[in-house]
């Protein structure tokens, strides 16, 4: 379970991530791995590869995470 975060610390996490590199509205591969790692570790062990997170996340198929699917997803594994 992902703790609880309110819509502005997620916000303000997703963007301390996506800055890294390329887009700083999306989220690449690299970039989520970063995230998931070391804010929501226990998100690896409910998908059962960062790949498989990525696709899930990805609902888009661009290739990049935008900060709605993200929120999606969290608020989903966190109820």
């Amino acid at each position: 379970m992902a703790a609880k975060k309110s819509p502005e610390e997620l916000k303000k996490i997703f963007e301390k991530y996506a800055a890294k590199e390329g887009d700083p509205d999306q989220l690449s591969k690299e970039e989520l791995k970063l995230l998931v790692q070391a804010e929501f570790p226990n998100l690896l062990k409910s998908a059962s590869t960062l790949d498989n997170l990525f696709k899930e996340l990805d609902k888009n198929g661009d290739g990049e995470v935008s900060f709605e699917e993200f929120q999606v997803f969290i608020t989903k594994t966190s109820q």
